[in-house]
Parts: structure tokens; C-alpha cells; sequence
């Protein structure tokens, strides 16, 4: 290698490659030759990205990485922030969803003529990509951008964009328009068709003021832990169901068998029953529809969980409530749990399972909790927005 010449040896958090010398260079890959001039020698790790869209797209910032950089990179993301908080544990091997298995997405919709566009926005810019193909969505999903855009080409207005939330339920996709939309009897019987002839779960619209249900012939659920919970419009899930089984089959490892279990920050109850049926368990969420779906499939299955309303950011569970528990799991947003993991430093709960979807956040806590004297036995990086730079992980904590 000539002294004009460096080599990328990883991949940093926003995508591009760097060089040992602290050079940055878009959409390179770990052994990859960056010349004098600029331009880069494809090295081992590089991959043809499989869509047409790539690099264009937001919806995908890594597709040009090989399976063996990609998880290095995800494995990095999480080693990086636990070192940036001088702490140190094992970080297992990453579990990675395959292509074409994200259930849920949000996606834009936005009037060019007579054309609609429907698709994500271009990386770093509010400019829409107008799919023709997809690699991370499921086929079912994507099936029905097509038919989408015959519908809002009658329903946009002139101007303005809309969100298209898509997410596959038990009874097929539910449908989720936000923004403003076409008025009249016949916009409404135009909805009502469309739903009906693609066997729609569920179509919504929220013009501002809430989700409205336009088409939902029977109640629409998602199962969670062998149990059908009601599913509110626009709700979160995970992205794919291998990894939510992933997230759900590490945090009842770190459980193991205890019998009184807390789940902070419980959503629709994904964790909570995770958890063997015979585990007693307190699930606490701040979103009121979310508890309530948890609370009705609960008392529907007979399973023992007390599902309770409460904003764990301004009321988190204090070290004598948490005291009370063999073990917990927290599963909180991008921001973290900084008020709850106070708590925990402080409590002597022997177990806990922490779920994060940005390992800068879960360091922190995480050097907070150990700084009550939790240890941090292991991490298990899973990557379900594949070929994103976004990470989730699953962390062991204990006494």
C-alpha cells in the first residue's frame, strides 16, 4: 500500500468507513483501499447491494456491507458506547433479521401531478423516494404500495405529504393515513372499497384529531406471547417477529425462573407475556391505549399480570417497590430510562433484563446502574432494521 493509500477498518455510527487515520468516507466498507484521489478500491467486505433504490433511500444506509461487516458493525456500536462510559462486558454475537421481514413501517405519501409517491424519504433530506422495490419490507406489505397509490392519487390534496403506517396484524395489514385527506361521500365510499377488495384488517385515518377507524370488520389483534392483544392504530411493535423472539428469548434467560417479575415500560406486552404463565407480573406503560390492549388480552388469557398506567419518566419505581420483585425488565425509548435506572442503582432486585434501541442511552444507565453495584454480565446486540444503522440489544445485569 502506497502512503497515499488507507484501508477502512470499520464502519462508524453514522455509516461512513474510517480509516486508521480518522478519515471518513461515505458508503465504504472495512477493507476496503481508499486511493490518493479520493476515489475506493473495493475490498472483501463489500457487497452489490441487492436494490435498485441503495443508496438513495433512507429506509437502508449499509446494504453495500457484507453479512460479516455488517454484524461487526452492529457488535461495534454497542462495544463502542459501553466504552465511551468506561464499562466492559461480553457482547454476544448479533442476531439479524433477514431480508423482506420488517412487519411494520412507517412510510410518505405526496401528490407529483397526477402521480402519487409513495415510499421513504432520501437520506439526509426530506426528498421521497418513490418505491419500486423493497428489501426489508415483507412481501405482504409491499404489495400493497401499488394499490396504495391508486387510492390516495383520488385522495391527496394538490399539495402536502402524508404518513402511510403499515403494520401486519393477525388479520392482515392495518392501514394508518395521517394527514389531511379528500372529504365527501364518495372519498369515504372510495376507502371503504379499497379496504374491502384488499382484505384490509383494518384502514384509519387521523386528520389531527386521532385515529379514526374507516374499515375494521372484526377486532384487530396481534399476538404476543401466544396471547391475541387488541392493537391500536399506529402502535408500536417490534419490526419483525424474529426480533422480537430474539429480544423476548434473551430476557427470559436473564429472568430464568423468578417468579415475581416487573416489566417497566411494557407497551403492549411483548415481555410481559413473554414470560412463562405461571411468573407473576407487573407491567407498567405510560401510553394509555397500549396498557389497556395489555390489560383486556391479560384478563382474556387469565395470565397474572397487573397492567398499570404510569409514566415511568416522571413516577419510576422506587428501590422499596422495586424490592418486591425477583427480577425486571425495562424496555424504555431512544432516550433511555435515566430516572428508572436511578432507581435500580439503588434497589436490590437480583436480576435485571435491559432491552435498548440506542446503545449511547443504555450505556449511560447502564454505568449508573453498576455504579450501584449491579454487574453487567453480557449483551446481545440484534439487528432487526437490517442494513440500518440502527441497533437494539439486550443486556444481563446482576447482583
Amino acid at each position: 500500500m502506497s502512503v497515499s493509500e488507507e484501508e477502512i477498518i470499520r464502519v462508524a455510527a453514522r455509516g461512513e468507513g474510517v480509516t486508521a487515520s480518522g478519515r471518513h468516507v461515505p458508503l465504504a466498507a472495512p477493507g476496503d483501499q481508499v486511493l490518493g484521489d479520493g476515489s475506493v478500491v473495493p475490498g472483501v467486505h463489500r457487497q452489490v447491494p441487492p436494490c435498485r433504490h441503495y443508496p438513495e433511500c433512507g429506509g437502508c444506509q449499509l446494504q453495500h456491507l457484507d453479512d460479516a461487516a455488517y454484524g461487526r458493525y452492529l457488535s461495534d456500536r454497542v462495544i463502542g458506547g459501553l466504552q465511551a462510559q468506561g464499562l466492559e462486558a461480553e457482547v454476544r454475537a448479533p442476531i439479524i433479521s433477514p431480508p423482506r421481514t420488517r412487519r411494520r413501517a412507517t412510510l410518505h405519501a405526496e401528490r407529483h401531478g397526477r402521480q402519487v409517491h409513495l415510499g421513504f424519504t432520501q437520506a439526509k433530506s426530506h426528498q421521497l423516494i418513490d418505491l419500486d422495490e423493497c428489501w426489508v419490507l415483507t412481501p405482504e406489505l409491499f404489495a400493497l404500495i401499488q394499490p396504495l397509490r391508486g387510492l390516495l392519487a383520488a385522495q391527496l390534496p394538490a399539495s402536502g405529504r402524508i404518513d402511510v403506517h403499515l403494520t401486519l396484524a393477525d388479520q392482515g395489514i392495518d392501514v394508518l393515513l395521517k394527514g389531511r385527506l379528500a372529504d365527501g361521500l364518495a372519498a369515504t365510499e372510495a376507502i371503504t372499497g379499497f379496504a374491502r377488495r384488499h382484505n384490509l384488517a383494518r384502514l384509519s385515518i387521523d386528520d389531527a384529531y386521532g385515529p379514526e377507524a374507516r374499515w375494521a370488520p372484526e377486532p384487530v389483534t396481534v399476538t404476543l406471547g401466544g396471547v391475541a392483544v387488541p392493537l391500536p392504530p399506529g402502535a408500536f411493535l417490534q419490526a419483525t417477529r424474529e426480533g422480537e423472539a430474539a429480544l423476548v428469548q434473551a430476557a427470559r434467560a436473564i429472568v430464568g425462573d423468578a417468579r415475581n417479575v416487573a416489566d417497566l415500560f411494557a407497551g403492549l406486552g411483548t415481555f410481559a407475556l413473554g414470560m412463562p404463565a405461571s411468573a407473576r407480573v407487573y407491567a407498567g406503560e405510560g401510553a394509555r391505549e397500549a396498557i389497556l390492549s395489555l390489560k383486556a388480552a391479560a384478563a382474556q388469557a387469565g395470565r397474572m399480570i397487573f397492567a398499570d398506567h404510569r409514566d415511568l419518566f416522571r413516577r419510576p419505581l422506587m428501590a422499596e417497590e422495586l424490592n418486591r420483585f425477583d427480577a425486571v425488565i425495562l424496555d424504555p425509548p431512544r432516550a433511555g430510562a435515566r430516572e428508572q435506572a436511578a432507581t435500580l442503582a439503588g434497589c436490590a432486585v437480583p436480576r435485571i433484563a435491559y432491552v435498548s434501541c440506542n446503545p449511547s442511552s443504555f450505556a449511560r444507565d447502564a454505568k449508573a446502574m453498576c455504579e450501584g453495584g449491579y454487574r453487567l454480565d453480557w449483551v446481545q446486540p440484534v439487528g432487526q432494521f437490517t442494513w440500518s444503522t440502527h441497533v437494539e440489544l439486550v443486556a444481563s445485569f446482576s447482583r
